[in-house]
């Protein structure tokens, strides 16, 4: 599928990009052109590969021009580029609408304009039912890849989206920040201990990716399944597995914080197609033909419910702990810890 074919990542100096492009680099892909507005970020990136497959624009997705700059040759988008930080968010909302939904329309503009064959917008469960600005904007951006993806024929370019939950240790998440507070001797901060949180790891979420681009047909929301846990037992999960007696402080739910997270919501789970690991969520087809919208109903939407972290599969506090241990950055810090003590 990727043979002798270019992909750009926007954002792709970010967590997230990284990992696709590092998914892919080894693989027979001809070139990986990476967009985004941080120079050194760039920089970093182009002395740490050395490779002459990835190939590094300037711009910004607010920018239709700079976008279209780097869209010349492309036949696939990952497009990565947001504003993600809920705090930041909520303070400068017309920020996010700028980025998150303006610059989405500008990278789908971009993309029908040269032709290229499949673009995947990054979504996130703060989509589903948003409560703040971060994740409002990131639903107005699905609303806007879904509308397109009907304005042009996706033989041509097949425009689509997948959206995850949080990932483990990335950065701003919790893990570092217990990690850091059980180093510091500090108490670990919970905000509430029955909140839950989807456990996914990176190449997890990259694997979405992939699946979205072998399987995906234009307009689709494709969400993977993942387990979850509960917040306070992935604290005692980080305290044993670095045999720490840290206090665990319940400071309270933050604003702009949920219980927990929904991947589907109870609308979307009564269309979405189970597959085996994932859910693909069809785009809804009607047109402004109102008869459609207000006469014909759906029984099961009063007897559904949505996906969501509560109702997946639970770990418990082992399982917890054997998932941790799966990723690198845990064994580093782990070792870290350890030479402190040896």
């Amino acid at each position: 599928m990727f043979e002798n074919k270019t992909l750009l990542i926007t954002g792709g100096t970010g967590s997230f990009g990284n990992a696709v492009m590092e998914r892919f680099l080894d693989s027979d892909i001809k070139e990986i052109r990476i967009f985004s507005r941080d120079e050194k970020k760039q920089d970093d990136m182009r002395k740490l590969y050395n490779n002459d497959k990835l190939k590094f624009y300037i711009g910004d997705v607010r920018d239709l021009a700079g976008v279209k700059n780097a869209m010349h040759g492309v036949d696939y988008v990952f497009h990565a580029a947001a504003l993600k930080q809920v705090p930041s968010c909520e303070f400068f909302p017309l920020e996010a609408v700028k980025t998150n939904i303006l610059g989405t329309d500008n990278v789908l503009t971009a993309a029908i304009d040269f032709g290229v064959k499949k673009v995947i917008c990054l979504s996130t469960d703060k989509a589903a039912y948003p409560i703040n600005a971060m994740g409002i904007s990131k639903a107005m951006m699905e609303k806007v890849f879904v509308a397109k993806s009907k304005t042009v024929d996706p033989d041509r370019t097949l425009i689509c989206g997948t959206r995850y939950g949080n990932v483990m240790a990335s950065r701003g998440s919790v893990i570092p920040l217990f990690i850091e507070q059980i180093k510091n001797g500090q108490p670990l901060t919970v905000t509430d201990p029955n909140m839950t949180r989807y456990l996914m790891s990176l190449e997890e979420a990259v694997e979405l990716v992939v699946f979205a681009f072998q399987n995906a047909i234009a307009g689709d929301i494709m969400v993977q399944k993942a387990p979850a846990c509960l917040i306070g037992d992935l604290a005692i999960a980080l305290k044993e597995l670095f045999e720490a007696d840290n206090e665990i402080k319940v400071i309270g739910t933050r604003h702009g914080e949920k219980l927990y997270e929904t991947l589907l919501t109870r609308e979307e789970y009564v269309v979405a197609e189970d597959m085996v690991g994932f859910f693909r969520v069809p785009a809804d087809i009607r047109d402004l033909n109102y008869e459609k919208y207000f006469e014909q109903g759906n029984e099961k939407l009063s007897i559904e419910q949505e996906y969501n972290s509560h109702n997946t599969h639970r770990l418990n506090i082992e399982q917890i702990k054997e998932k941790l241990m799966k990723l690198d950055y845990i064994k580093e810090e782990l070792d870290k810890w350890m030479k402190v003590f040896a």
